[in-house]
């Protein structure tokens, strides 16, 4: 099946690996003639390190500082790709993908380091984002087997999820879930980037950094457990593995086992993560990255009625939140997950350096469960009018993904007389294929009993399945892109990206035993002009265009048209003066066309309701206002609103969706004297009300969550206690329609002691 009308597939993965054996070609030439080369950031034992200017406070001197400014010391330029010193990063490649100070980017964008994840202690990516500007985690309630989050109103953990800046696509019921203790750094990037990226939803996309080889020797254990009986031991071990410093490895894994908040639930992991670096000289890196990963666990949540949960039934009764409503004795999620891939950087010269990333990852998934969300009677989800027995069915999906990626830029940094440019020009290739076989019970001949809300029915006898869904889909993408960066003035920043995708997607339906193929092609476009300071202010505007292909078809074997749309955004980034500060303050007006959403008459399938629109006001604050007192906060508001579509839509809100978020996180570690090393923090999370309804008659209400650390250091020791939802709230984290609400996380309480040599 071709992506192209003229390009066939065997063209274009010829052509992809073609290139690919570009970047091992020049490893070779550069191992073997050993040149010469201008210092780079980050280099091995042997190499130059690349140094950044600071001031007596700590910040990084701007381009724009005054001359004759003093300068005290000088440390390392950060790594976009590395740790952070603290909780301000400094600098980005997700947003551009070249190395770009985080104030000369202009577009909205949050970087969350190591030091912050070890403070929060979150199991989830969801849970690590939730201090971000934007970010509505954990939609459907904690949830083991996917990431469920929105950024800016939108779903963006189907399109949006990446791993050192190659996609992991989520479709259907085949996931990627990686686990927090093998990251480095979360880049969290909000509008479009498809003009970089390709496939892509408007709100924009997280990029999860691995953990990578470190140049000093690393030796770190940790062990813990808390709440529901779950415990954990992790390990993470990196450093030189050769005298001469051209070697270097990282071995991190972890492995939790415990129960959930459900009875009869556990959440078993395992994961391991080993990497290597080889660094020949200090113009080539190649590092290669691989991990397995193995999930046994099941649903926290069964698609529970609006009544019994956000309201009480007519009884005046609510569903516990620890019921398992799926029944622990038929209720299983089962997921085995691989990847291996690598990074690749040359630099030829002060002006050009080519990059090369690739990945091939795994995921096999076995999800069997029993679910509520049918109607029942009077369209409450309830088998009865006392609104006791919850009306189940049996559901079974068996998935298979495969994903391979490959991402080739060439950046050259050069003076034409007039500008300063900083040039990207790209070829990416991806292909997805998928076994997706989903089937049902309970509907014809035996049904699934009803579950009793009053006294549970644990044990429910089984029902046969008949499949509904058999496919073999495979979608592809080809993609051109360039970016160039512009120094109009030392000051002034204009940035110009276009790109040109092309794609195909091809359905086979077992079933029906027919094929479906469809080529869609589309070129997007991101100007963006910045303006810096020499005091630390940068406004800034900005214009993208997206462009989404849809994989698969819908209920009836129709296509899906890809969602396009565009996005305004003008904001101003603040590196405060005398403070190691980030602020950033955006607004935007953000339009989806062809927006996918739940068919309300057929739960198996989806429509294409016309344009969605987004237009808010986003902040965000990362500071270090001591080396040992650290502040995150953000606030997000918009109005989010079906512009196009069914004329009983138009000017409502989409369900699940709250409008309005504020958070803020603050640590602090007492410095000096008797009680030196003994810290502590506290932070609230503050989701606004939501709708369960297409109409907008029925609300979630809103909610503030309070989460809290104790913790202890001394010489290599650290001994915590966290706490999420310390108050342990009942609260409903979302409803996406009558009969399908989702409890949110209750109270969580871990303790952890680690050592580090």
């Amino acid at each position: 099946m071709p992506p192209h009308p003229r390009v066939s597939r065997r063209r274009v993965a010829a052509l992809a690996g073609g290139v690919s054996l570009i970047g091992l070609a020049v490893a070779a030439q550069s191992a073997a003639g050993q040149e010469a080369t201008p210092p780079r950031q980050g280099a091995a034992a042997g190499g130059a390190i690349q140094l950044e200017t600071i001031d007596v406070a700590g910040n990084g001197a701007s381009s724009g500082a005054p001359a004759g400014a003093t300068v005290a010391a000088a440390r390392p330029k950060e790594d976009p790709r590395g740790p952070i010193d603290g909780y301000v990063a400094k600098r980005t490649l997700t947003s551009t993908k070249t190395d770009t100070p985080l104030i000369e980017t202009p577009q909205s964008i949050t970087v969350i380091g190591r030091e912050q994840l070890d403070a929060l202690k979150p199991q989830q990516v969801a849970e690590a984002i939730s201090y971000s500007a934007g970010v509505f985690g954990n939609v459907f309630g904690p949830d083991p087997r996917v990431d469920f989050f929105l950024i800016r109103g939108f779903t963006a953990n189907d399109t949006g999820l990446y791993r050192d800046g190659l996609q992991l696509f989520n479709y259907g019921f085949a996931a990627y879930k990686v686990d927090t203790f093998g990251l480095e750094r979360i880049d969290v990037l909000r509008g479009p980037a498809a003009v970089l990226f390709g496939q892509g939803g408007p709100g924009g996309l997280v990029n999860l950094i691995s953990k990578k080889p470190p140049f000093e020797p690393l030796n770190y254990v940790e062990v813990g457990g808390g709440s529901f009986g779950q415990k954990y031991l992790a390990f993470d071990f990196g450093g030189p593995a050769d005298k001469e410093g051209h070697w270097f490895y990282r071995l991190t894994g972890i492995g939790r086992q415990g129960g959930t908040q459900v009875d009869g639930l556990d959440e078993n992991r395992g994961y391991i993560a080993p990497t290597f670096t080889y660094k020949p000289d200090g113009a080539t890196t190649f590092t290669l990255l691989s991990s397995f990963q193995y999930d046994d666990t099941g649903r926290l949540n069964a698609f529970l009625p609006y009544y019994g949960t956000v309201r009480p039934t007519v009884l005046g009764l609510r569903i516990p939140q620890n019921y398992n409503v799926s029944d622990p004795f038929n209720n299983t999620y089962r997921r085995s997950q691989a990847s291996v891939g690598y990074e690749f950087e040359h630099v030829f010269d002060d002006t050009w350096t080519f990059r090369q990333n690739l990945r091939y990852a795994f995921s096999e998934s076995l999800d069997d469960a029993f679910l509520g969300g049918l109607f029942g009677l009077n369209g409450f989800g309830y088998a009865d009018a006392n609104q006791t027995q919850i009306a189940r069915y049996r559901f079974r999906a068996s998935s298979r993904a495969r994903l391979f990626n490959v991402d080739n830029q060439a950046v050259a940094r050069f003076d034409d007389g007039l500008f300063k440019h900083t040039f990207l020009m790209g070829l990416d290739y991806k292909n997805f294929q998928l076994n997706d076989n989903n089937a049902t019970g309970g509907f014809v001949g035996p049904t699934v009993a009803n579950f009793n809300i009053i006294t549970p029915n644990y044990g429910s006898p089984s029902v046969p399945v008949a499949p509904y869904l058999v496919n073999y889909d495979v979608f592809q993408q080809l993609g051109v892109y360039f970016q160039d960066q512009i120094k109009l003035t030392p000051e002034l920043t204009l940035v110009v990206s276009g790109r040109g995708d092309f794609t195909s997607n091809e359905v086979n339906n077992r079933l029906a035993d027919t094929v479906t193929r469809q080529s869609a092609n589309a070129y997007t476009q991101r100007y963006g002009l910045i303006y810096n300071f020499d005091f630390g202010l940068a406004p800034y505007i900005s214009y993208a265009t997206f462009f989404n292909p849809q994989v698969g078809t819908n209920a009836f074997s129709q296509p899906f048209r890809p969602t396009t749309g565009d996005q305004y955004e003008a904001g101003v980034k603040y590196e405060i003066p005398g403070a190691n500060a980030f602020l950033t303050l955006a607004a935007f007006d953000l339009a989806l066309a062809n927006t996918l959403t739940a068919d309300p008459t057929n739960t198996l399938n989806q429509l294409q309701l016309g344009e969605t629109r987004s237009r808010g006001f986003e902040a965000q604050l990362v500071a270090n206002i001591t080396k040992d007192f650290n502040v995150v906060a953000s606030f997000t508001s918009y109005n989010l609103e079906i512009t196009k579509g069914d004329i009983g839509t138009i000017g409502r809100t989409p369900t699940n969706t709250p409008e309005t978020l504020a958070s803020v996180f603050a640590d602090y570690t007492i410095p000096t004297g008797d009680w030196a090393g003994f810290g502590f923090g506290a932070g609230v999370r503050y989701v606004g009300r939501s709708f369960a309804d297409v109409n907008n008659t029925l609300t979630v209400p809103e909610r503030a969550l309070f989460d809290a650390v104790i913790h202890y250091s001394r010489d290599n020791w650290r001994f915590a206690i966290n706490a999420a939802n310390l108050a342990d709230k009942r609260f409903v984290s979302s409803c996406q329609s009558v009969t399908a609400c989702f409890y949110g996380e209750q109270r969580r309480i871990t303790a952890s002691l680690s050592y580090k040599w």
